[in-house]
């Protein structure tokens, strides 16, 4: 564990001029506020510092806002993107008014899920591993007004632009793919993203441009514990999009910014541990799963459309989740098929350290600490309840889903077709995530009626551009 005087050392050291606390609000955007190096003593780095907690989403009233962020010490990064010297905490935020970690906080959520986890005597470490895709664009636009709307996104290789007189190649529509420069024009960007992650201390395994046009990406860093895992999610999100604009591009994790085209997703594997031992491989068992990985994949299966009201949040969540796009709207599980909602990975035969699971449908603008935390609850509620899903008939599905006969594919069940469907499936169905205490009912309650509010009312309520194409001559 670090210390105040490691932290002193390592300003010292630096010649830290700024010291930056960050944290998470709900929905999972990070917020921050900075300090000057001088006035954060030990008092500020174990007691931590105020903010009004009413201004961020999710969080208190006016009449309640006195809030505390107090950072965690081992997150300590040095900032390279800012000019000034700067250090960087992530914060768990403190009600000081109960003298006890804020409810509502999503890091303490996530906290709270790996506790239940230990409780439970099943495992102790849960690991995630997650595969945010998105794109670098070169220029975006949009807007909403009453009397206009509309959004229009660019890219030079995008295929739209092959009629532009220009010396380079354009990516065809769906053949993103793993195409290698000068077609793929941002191996340059993606692989300084790669170097800017590992200063931050994550370990990249891959990075590579993914099947859409218009610079689709991906970059893979090592799975850890679910809340590091959460944490890495934020560091990443912010260290790709400050590199994008470094190099006159813009990033969006949006599952789907452009039509006809695969979107975005966040495909997430996942293993439990116990006394350092991983606990989902049984070299006799379908895929190489034990009994308790497929009792993991019948609980997620089972809760599949509650979960998803964390795992793919949004309105445009559901634009991706559309057959034909490699999206996995089938509830399913499959050894090797990437058609089905889980996949169990078979690159390392016989590798019992490597045996996991691939949750498919999440997309990156999940907030990764309740995300993780609705998955883990989930899958731990079908080890309890010993939810077979083989018997729950999930599969094994090892054929093509998108091939099936009609017949043949009217028997699978699908995943929600719209925010609305996953939001009143949570209404209906968390009595898994109040285990342990991980979420409470207030917090449920309060999260649906913000995807209502915020979002879900917002996006029905406006004209579409597509609407003036069908019905503005009638």
């Amino acid at each position: 564990m670090k210390k105040p005087s490691d932290i002193a050392d390592l300003m010292k050291k630096n010649d830290i001029k700024m010291v930056d606390f960050r944290f998470a609000d709900v929905p999972g955007t990070w917020q921050h506020t900075s300090v000057p190096a001088g006035s954060v003593d030990e008092d500020a780095l174990v007691e931590g510092i105020g903010f009004d907690g009413s201004s961020i989403r999710g969080f208190q009233s006016i009449h309640e806002s006195d809030m505390i962020l107090k950072p965690d010490l081992e997150t300590a990064t040095i900032d390279g993107f800012r000019t000034v010297p700067t250090l960087v905490f992530i914060c768990d935020v403190f009600d000081p008014i109960k003298r006890a970690s804020y409810a509502k906080d999503p890091r303490f959520i996530a906290k709270r899920a790996q506790e239940y986890l230990k409780s439970t005597g099943i495992g102790d470490t849960a690991y995630f591993g997650p595969e945010a895709e998105f794109f670098i664009l070169d220029s975006v636009a949009y807007e909403n007004e009453p009397h206009s709307t509309g959004y229009a996104i660019d890219s030079s290789e995008a295929h739209w632009n092959s009629g532009e007189p220009a010396a380079t190649y354009r990516i065809r529509n769906k053949e993103g793919y793993y195409p290698v420069p000068p077609a793929d024009q941002l191996m340059d960007v993606r692989s300084e993203m790669a170097l800017e992650l590992e200063k931050w201390g994550m370990q990249v395994e891959m990075q590579h441009h993914e099947v859409a046009t218009a610079g689709q990406a991906e970059i893979d860093f090592r799975f850890d514990t679910l809340l590091n895992t959460a944490d890495n999610l934020m560091k990443f999100k912010y260290v790709v999009k400050n590199v994008a604009i470094r190099n006159g591009k813009v990033v969006t994790f949006m599952p789907k910014p452009l039509f006809g085209d695969n979107g975005s997703g966040m495909h997430c594997h996942q293993s439990i541990w116990k006394d350092g031992k991983p606990l989902f491989f049984d070299a006799k068992g379908y895929g190489e799963a034990s009994q308790m990985m497929l009792y993991y994949i019948g609980g997620l299966l089972t809760h599949i459309n509650s979960v998803l009201a964390f795992a793919a949040p949004t309105t445009n969540s559901y634009k991706r989740l559309v057959p034909h796009y490699e999206a996995p709207v089938n509830v399913a599980f499959s050894a090797r098929n990437r058609s089905a909602a889980i996949r169990i990975p078979m690159f390392f035969q016989g590798n019992a350290k490597a045996k996991r699971l691939e949750f498919r449908p999440p997309d990156p603008t999940a907030n990764p600490y309740l995300a993780f935390s609705a998955m883990l609850l989930a899958g731990l509620d079908g080890i309890k309840k010993k939810i077979d899903p083989v018997k729950a008939g999930f599969g094994p599905l090892d054929r093509n889903i998108y091939e099936l006969a009609p017949e043949e594919a009217a028997k699978l069940k699908t995943v929600p077709g719209s925010l609305r469907e996953s939001l009143d499936a949570l209404a209906a169905d968390h009595d898994y995530l109040l285990e342990g205490d991980v979420f409470s009912e207030s917090f449920i309650n309060e999260w649906i009626e913000y995807k209502h509010d915020k979002e879900l009312k917002p996006v029905e309520i406006r004209p579409h551009p597509y609407e003036f194409h069908l019905y503005f001559d009638i």
